[in-house]
């Protein structure tokens, strides 16, 4: 029998997908990959949210590797031209070796445009996976989801109130912002003086200013780092509500 799998990644877009998926497909497969290098908050957020659900998270996880460090130390590779070997490595790969051919992928992609023309690129990169992206669908975007969140009584990730607009690694490699590695540093020190290191062992220029990337100890003491993030609902938001509800 085919199955439907709600990808859960520990964030608020997810979390919403995974709610709304569970109303319309209520033997859905809510499947979480580790990478153990998330906030420590996100075992509450995730607790929190298994409540919500009212259904479990399976969690999923390459043996190969400990953490994302032990991926690019590995590697000897961060980031750059051909994207973060972490996310293959522990998002990818346990999704491949989970997966079955006739499966229904379900991503928290949103209806901001950078999450739509990233969910354009999956679907054209992997033609032969059955997916369906329930927030695009419903025109919902980040700020709605995380309004949704608060909605449903779920303390939001810290990590959106220190200004990041995704619950992702400490620190993610894939930014280039100057603001986004500047709130890592005020945030996270030890990451991101271990981050700085390594890249500078490895030659990896991750921050970008003025078009030129830089070693992100580069970046000046005092650029700018991220507002808080605000939560947003409009009618759209509350339809979706209404599904959830149903």
């Amino acid at each position: 029998m085919s199955r439907t799998i709600a990808w859960f990644g520990a964030g608020a877009a997810s979390a919403v997908a995974c709610r709304l998926t569970l109303r319309e497909f209520p033997d859905a497969i809510i499947a979480y990959c580790e990478t153990n290098a998330e906030h420590p908050d996100n075992e509450r957020f995730m607790a929190d949210c298994v409540r919500w659900f009212n259904a479990p998270v399976l969690r999923l996880s390459n043996t190969e590797y400990l953490d994302t460090w032990d991926v690019w130390e590995q590697r000897k590779y961060i980031s750059g031209i051909e994207g973060a070997p972490c996310t293959g490595a522990l998002k990818r790969r346990p999704r491949e070796q989970f997966q079955r051919p006739d499966d229904l992928h379900i991503f928290g992609y949103t209806a901001d445009r950078e999450d739509v023309e990233r969910y354009e690129r999956l679907k054209q990169r992997w033609p032969d996976l059955i997916t369906r992206a329930p927030l695009i669908e419903r025109g919902l975007d980040k700020l709605a989801c995380l309004a949704m969140i608060e909605g449903a009584g779920i303390k939001l990730p810290v990590m959106y109130g220190f200004g990041f607009s995704n619950n992702n690694c400490i620190p993610c490699p894939k930014a280039t912002s100057p603001n986004y590695w500047s709130a890592i540093r005020l945030h996270f020190p030890e990451q991101f003086n271990r981050m700085a290191d390594l890249s500078r062992k490895l030659g990896a220029r991750l921050a970008r200013i003025k078009d030129e990337r830089i070693f992100i100890d580069e970046i000046p003491a005092d650029w700018p780092t991220l507002n808080p993030v605000s939560p947003s609902c409009d009618f759209l938001c509350h339809i979706a509500e209404q599904d959830i509800a149903a």
